[in-house]
């Protein structure tokens, strides 16, 4: 028992080392926003067209939806390395 939950544990920490190194990026309003976060849901770089800095109502809408899209990629991600890890029992 104790060399399994041992062996789990590794497996968690490769996991958690594959999923920091990871990215994910999306685009937003046809390339007007740029966001990448890495595989903890960490943002690692974000890009916005000028265009977008004189309308505050566009910008926060497509921010907010980039955002959102990375976000479910991340879960997503992490969710299929979890499922993989323990040979995709639920």
């Amino acid at each position: 028992m104790g060399k399994l939950l041992e062996g789990m544990q590794e497996n968690a920490a490769k996991l958690q080392e594959e999923l920091a190194s990871k990215t994910f990026s999306v685009k937003s309003g046809g390339g007007l926003i740029e966001l990448t976060l890495n595989g903890n849901g960490e943002v690692i770089d974000l890009n916005i067209d000028d265009e977008l800095l004189s309308d505050k109502d566009s910008l926060q809408i497509l921010l907010i939806g980039a955002i959102n899209d990375a976000n479910k990629m991340v879960q997503q991600n992490q969710q299929n390395s979890a499922l993989s890890m323990f040979g995709g029992l639920k």
